[in-house]
């Protein structure tokens, strides 16, 4: 990274991109066993404090939270409406039932979904894609020939934004973009498919000729170190779940996921 970014963005830039979706993937594997909201209020309280001891800033962590609030509260809308109902029935209509039970699911996915997607879009804020590819080959050990392949086939996906806005240009300077908007967008969407395996045949054309298909001599530009910051995120995300679930099953709430 660059001596010129911030303080706070080089410290999290200097945790492996491993390490993040090690954390990321442990939260959300602790969490999906029970659907309670004492567990994912629980993690999600101590995955924020996880999150500003990392330095990640509040306005950014509310900036980028906003999307997942969102998903959060359609995703218990809908459970508010059509999911399980029991207990005091406030409203009835057709299939929609709003109960005491709907009600406290509603919360509790409503909590949990915030509590693991939260923390998988906030690591990953300042995470270059090439440090997650170096990461993976090196110390996953994936595929050097997959992982590169992917890395710029990811690399060519800002491209496709461009190219739509010159088909665009290109159809209404033919005059066929002027009538039959449904037609126009399926034409240039194939045309934009057509470009899009084109570029991709090319590049891997490209790659292979420069040695890139050749995994027992692949090499790395860049050394990708994980060490103790790594492991001590990766274990302060075990110890998250570990919490989170003991006050659960602790003060008798913990309702595994089979049960319902």
């Amino acid at each position: 990274m660059s001596a010129a970014l911030p303080d706070t963005v080089a410290d999290r830039a200097g945790i492996n991109p491993v390490a993040k979706l090690a954390a990321a993937s442990v939260l959300a594997l602790g969490l999906i066993f029970s659907v309670d909201w004492v567990s994912a209020l629980t993690a999600l309280v101590l995955e924020i404090a996880l999150l500003l001891v990392l330095r990640v800033p509040p306005r950014l962590m509310a900036v980028r939270g906003a999307l997942v609030l969102l998903a959060a509260g359609l995703t218990a809308v809908t459970i508010l409406l059509y999911g399980q109902s029991s207990g005091t029935v406030y409203w009835h209509f057709l299939l929609i039932t709003v109960s005491d039970g709907s009600i406290t699911l509603a919360a509790a996915t409503f909590l949990r979904v915030l509590a693991i997607a939260l923390p998988s879009v906030l690591l990953f804020i300042d995470t270059d894609p090439t440090e997650l590819a170096d990461g993976l080959g090196q110390v996953l050990r994936l595929p050097a020939r997959f992982v590169v392949g992917a890395l710029a086939g990811l690399r060519l996906v800002g491209l496709l934004r461009q190219d739509w806005q010159y088909l665009g240009f290109a159809r209404r300077a033919r005059g066929v973009a002027d009538h039959a908007r449904l037609r126009r967008v399926a034409g240039q969407a194939f045309a934009l498919l057509v470009f899009a395996v084109r570029r991709g045949s090319t590049l891997a054309t490209a790659m292979e000729a420069r040695g890139f298909g050749a995994h027992p001599t692949r090499t790395w530009a860049r050394p990708s170190p994980f060490g103790g910051r790594e492991i001590a995120l990766i274990l302060a995300a075990f110890g998250i779940v570990a919490v989170a679930v003991g006050v659960s099953v602790g003060t008798g709430h913990w309702n595994f996921i089979g049960n319902l």
